[in-house]
């Protein structure tokens, strides 16, 4: 005779997972209108950003204004998914979170600090869209 055993999840970890989805959510959001701003500033040429002569994985500033833009307008609708818990959004933020935790390293060149500080945004957002549960899994 076979026992199944039914795991129940106490209410405080069902409610941290809700809170880390409300934060993954909330947090692409931030990192992704600024990346689109930045994006901008890069098409329109702006002096804020450093240019190195010497740089392996150098482009052009618009490409990069182009790359952060489109990512940043995906990573904002994607985040409007997190919103609504879908877990179509799950998996794609923590793919776009990755494809701009890349775009934001080999920018760094351009513009540093920024760079690094949405890397660590974006790793934030991963880590919370891969630890927080979904509502199917506290049945």
């Amino acid at each position: 005779m076979a026992t199944t055993q039914h795991h129940t999840r106490s209410k405080t970890a069902v409610t941290a997972a809700g809170g880390l989805m409300i934060f993954a959510s909330v947090m692409l959001f931030v990192s992704g209108v600024l990346d689109i701003l930045r994006g901008v500033m890069a098409i329109a040429e702006d002096d804020v950003f450093v240019t190195s002569p010497n740089y392996v994985f150098k482009f052009d500033l618009t490409s990069w204004g182009w790359i952060h833009l489109a990512l940043g307008a995906v990573a904002v609708v994607v985040s409007l998914g997190l919103f609504t818990a879908a877990t179509w959004a799950r998996v794609i933020g923590v793919g776009i979170a990755a494809l701009l935790i890349i775009a934001n390293f080999l920018s760094i060149p351009y513009y540093p600090v920024w760079s690094l500080t949405l890397i660590a945004l974006y790793g934030f957002v991963i880590w919370a869209l891969c630890v927080a549960r979904s509502d199917a899994d506290t049945d």
